[in-house]
């Protein structure tokens, strides 16, 4: 199955959350790839550890795949190739390949042409082939990127192929709306997914979207803040939910909920169980909601996989 993340606005917490359902799926024995289609800054390397792939790939990443410049873009086993010890020293036997796939240091957005789409659909029609989840971080907002894949999965080659569209956003009234406007408004995913010749009810059916960076109000850390605070924080969420009902982002949309954690504010990393369990600087809950949109991703390829 494929997958495709995007957000309208940077910041929304996209890429790591995506690196780390990638890490949560391949430690469930199933085998992932990961490619960093965000253009203007292909940074998942940075995320996986890969020190080699910081800012992207001097070796011939995706831009030069994409434009024809290489026959085969890097791969990168990120098992093997992390600088982080507590990943590659700890690696759970029978966990699943994880494999990077990176952009070009240096490189930036383009426009997009016909032998893009192609190269870009047969690339994808392979690794689908070869990996049980294939996860493309795009670039945000109305990008070449998010444009290429609507065109590459409207492709022939990827007829038969199932895929789902993950939409992050901040829990913020700014973050709520930008996400509607690039899900449903002119211009957005579904509006270019039709127009390259998608089936608009289809598309939306396999749309959902993700908030990270929530604040739960009834939270025990927040037993700190005066009585006034917590109260703004229940009517502030209060209107935020009216707000993601109202545009399409409610709860029956929303495929999980990631809390605010220090570590992903601070550092975003991949999140070991190590961090949780041993030295105690993440959050249970961020884990756990890492491995539920893991566990719901990998659900829905199963099912699909049965049809």
């Amino acid at each position: 199955m494929l997958v495709f993340s995007t957000s309208d606005k940077g910041g929304t917490g996209r890429t790591v959350t995506s690196c780390n359902i990638a890490y949560r799926c391949a430690l469930a024995d199933h085998d992932v790839c990961y490619l960093d289609f965000d253009f203007g800054s292909p940074t998942a390397g940075a995320i996986f550890g890969i020190g080699a792939a910081m800012r992207g790939t001097s070796e011939g990443g995706l831009h030069g795949y994409i434009k024809g410049n290489v026959a085969r873009p890097v791969r990168l086993d990120v098992w093997s190739t992390t600088d982080r010890a507590s990943i590659k020293q700890r690696r759970p036997t029978g966990s699943g390949e994880l494999i990077l796939i990176p952009g070009d240091e240096g490189g930036s957005e383009f426009s997009i042409e016909n032998d893009d789409v192609e190269r870009c659909a047969t690339l994808l029609a392979e690794l689908n082939d070869e990996f049980e989840l294939v996860l493309m971080d795009l670039s945000a907002g109305r990008s070449y990127a998010t444009e290429l894949a609507l065109r590459a999965t409207a492709h022939p080659t990827l007829s038969s192929v199932p895929f789902r569209w993950l939409v992050f956003h901040r829990w913020t009234q700014q973050h709520v709306l930008a996400a509607a406007g690039l899900t449903f408004e002119k211009e957005g995913i579904l509006d270019v997914g039709a127009r390259w010749g998608h089936d608009r009810t289809k598309l939306s059916e396999a749309l959902g979207f993700v908030r990270t960076a929530v604040v739960d109000p009834s939270s025990e850390e927040l037993t700190g803040l005066r009585g006034s605070q917590v109260a703004w924080l229940h009517k502030q969420d209060q209107d935020l939910n009216q707000l993601a009902s109202s545009t399409g982002l409610g709860r029956t949309a929303t495929l999980g909920i990631v809390p605010l954690d220090p570590v992903l504010q601070w550092s975003e990393q991949l999140i070991t169980d190590g961090d949780t369990v041993i030295r105690h600087i993440a959050n249970e809950a961020t884990v756990t909601a890492f491995e539920g949109l893991a566990a719901r991703l990998l659900r829905d390829w199963a099912e699909l996989d049965r049809l």
